[in-house]
């Protein structure tokens, strides 16, 4: 299914215990993480769809069959969007997942809209930004390997120094505008503003996560008053993708 919101195209799939695009259910919104989409989530929308909800999962705009963006994002503009699909779709109350990068657009449409959100789920999500000097450094050395773009290997040594040096970057897999926009959704820092979010919310790691550590479930779950932390043993960052049951089985274990 799709819709047009904010002029880009939306791709979307509903889940619903009936079969049906149309089915009946309490709202469950999921938000993949970046260079994701809406079929990585088959299994847990499914899942959950049989509890009785109806599970909406869009691909974000500039990913999955979603259309291209034609100027930079940032987490706003998401959140934005994610306002306007969802009043395309007449959903006032919802429950929401936010996985990885949609994790931060997650937390923001809580702390916006508290009064919508009937509980949250932030499932390895990366809301803390915190520049450090790890961070800087290969902020700079990034910038360097730009100065010997002129170079006829220059495509293969930068994608070297990122794949062996940088490592756990998208940023070398992203093109064109989504670079700048990559460039702009880790620049915003959500863990300052979580101890705003006073919806329910369940916090779901695995304990091997090494792209989002462990540490920030923690940190998250300390800033969140009404908050939950789930530790899933022996998953890593893409949990929703080789734990499939076991993450939806915790996500169904504290809908109530």
């Amino acid at each position: 299914m799709e819709k047009i919101i904010n002029g880009v195209k939306t791709n979307y799939k509903i889940f619903s215990a009936s079969g049906t695009d149309r089915g009946e259910g309490k709202p469950f919104l999921i938000l993949h993480g970046w260079g994701s989409g809406s079929d990585k989530w088959i299994v847990e929308a499914e899942i959950i769809a049989k509890k009785g909800y109806k599970v909406i999962v869009p691909d974000l705009p500039g990913f999955g069959e979603s259309g291209k963006l034609t100027r930079p994002w940032k987490v706003n503009d998401y959140v934005k969007w994610a306002e306007d699909f969802l009043d395309s779709l007449e959903i006032q109350n919802f429950y929401l997942l936010g996985y990885s990068f949609g994790g931060a657009l997650a937390a923001k449409i809580a702390i916006k809209y508290p009064q919508r959100v009937q509980k949250l789920f932030l499932a390895a999500s990366a809301v803390i930004r915190k520049k450090t000097a790890k961070k800087s450094f290969f902020g700079k050395l990034a910038k360097i390997v730009k100065i010997f773009y002129f170079l006829p290997l220059y495509s293969f040594f930068r994608k070297a120094v990122y794949k062996f040096i940088i490592r756990k970057s998208d940023y070398i897999y992203t093109e064109g505008i989504m670079k700048e926009t990559y460039l702009n959704i880790i620049e915003d820092d959500v863990s300052y503003k979580l101890s705003f979010i006073k919806v329910p919310t369940v916090i779901i790691w695995g304990d091997k996560d090494q792209s989002v550590p462990i540490e920030n479930a923690r940190t998250i779950n300390q800033k969140i008053k009404n908050s939950k932390l789930i530790i899933i043993p022996g998953a890593d960052h893409l949990m929703h993708k080789n734990l499939p049951e076991t993450l939806a089985e915790k996500i169904i274990e504290n809908l109530g």
